[in-house]
């Protein structure tokens, strides 16, 4: 009699394939939607960006913090890595690095929620041959080309060494903000 043997593997093919359907399954089985663990890279262009409230250096040699924070306005998406900072003077740029010591953070941000990060930078003296005047500031994400511009309103950036095209200023790791 092989009647029960066929049976039972007829059976045991149709229970796999039913759950391999992916119709209401919560694990991601055989399901043909983007996910952020496809490694959707995060477009500038698809996020409201706010620079600051900025807690400003007041003086030469001061040192001020900007936070920046990135709301998700499309689907979701991943930054890996860090921001990619440019402060922008009428005759020169310079690029921030990231902080000292600090590491790199993977976050995946749904649509309307947001990260942010930190630009941390030594004022410089106006007019000072090592200080960079700074026009604008341009944020750019990783993995991404693009970049948008914002007014620079918190005086000129020292630079290392009396170098002002090597900006004393560093830029935080991505943390998710909110819950």
């Amino acid at each position: 009699m092989r009647a029960a043997p066929l049976a039972v593997t007829a059976l045991a093919a149709t229970l796999l394939l039913t759950g391999c359907s992916g119709d209401g399954d919560s694990s991601g089985g055989g399901s043909a939607v983007a996910s952020p663990s496809n490694g959707t890279t995060c477009r500038i262009a698809h996020m409201d960006v706010e620079v600051g409230p900025a807690n400003v250096a007041p003086a030469a040699g001061d040192t001020g913090n900007i936070p920046v924070t990135l709301t998700n306005q499309s689907a979701d998406c991943t930054l890996d890595g860090f921001p990619g900072i440019d402060l922008n003077a009428a005759d020169s740029s310079a690029s921030v690095p990231p902080a000292e010591g600090a590491k790199a953070t993977k976050v995946t941000l749904a649509k309307g929620t947001a990260a942010t990060f930190t630009l941390t930078y030594t004022r410089g003296e106006a007019g000072a041959k090592a200080s960079l005047d700074v026009k604008t500031l341009a944020i750019g994400l990783p993995g991404a080309d693009t970049q948008k511009s914002f007014k620079w309103s918190y005086g000129p950036v020292q630079g290392k060494s009396d170098n002002a095209d090597d900006p004393n200023a560093s830029v935080g790791a991505f943390t998710q903000a909110g819950d």
